[in-house]
C-alpha cells in the first residue's frame, strides 16, 4: 500500500470538499457568482478553499519528493498532520478567523518540514 499516494489523495479530496462547502455558502448567503465576496460567511469558506490551494502548490510536490530520499510511511504521517491542520483551519477559520493560527501552523510547519526534506534529499542523498 503507497501511503505517500492515498495522502496525496486526500489532501485533493479535501481541497474538492472545500470547493463543495464554497459552492453551498454561494447558495446560502446569496452570493451569484461571479462574485466572491458580499457576505462575510461566504467570504471565510472561500478564503478556506483558496488558502488550501495555496498550501496544495507546496504540499504535494514536497511531500512527493520527500518521500522518494526518507521513509515513505514517516512522510506520510507528516502529510497527515498537514490534512488535520487543513481541518482545523477550516473549522477555525469559518467559526472566528482569529483563531486560525492553530490550523494554520499545523499545515505550514509539516509543509516546511516536507520542503526541507526534499532539498536535503535531492542535495545529500
Amino acid at each position: 500500500m503507497n501511503f505517500v499516494h492515498i495522502v496525496v489523495i486526500l489532501a485533493i479530496m479535501q481541497f474538492f470538499m472545500f470547493g463543495i462547502l464554497v459552492g453551498q455558502a454561494r447558495g446560502k448567503y446569496g452570493v451569484k457568482a461571479p462574485a466572491i465576496s458580499g457576505n462575510e460567511n461566504f467570504e471565510r469558506a472561500f478564503r478556506v478553499q483558496m488558502n488550501t490551494l495555496e498550501q496544495l502548490v507546496c504540499f504535494i510536490p514536497s511531500l512527493l519528493i520527500a518521500a522518494i530520499y526518507w521513509s515513505p510511511t514517516i512522510m506520510a504521517l507528516i502529510g497527515l498532520v498537514y490534512l488535520a491542520g487543513r481541518f482545523v483551519y477550516w473549522r477555525s477559520y469559518t467559526t472566528d478567523p482569529s483563531t486560525r493560527a492553530t490550523g494554520f501552523l499545523l499545515t505550514v510547519v509539516p509543509t516546511a518540514v516536507l520542503i526541507v526534506a526534499s532539498l536535503a534529499g535531492a542535495i545529500f542523498r
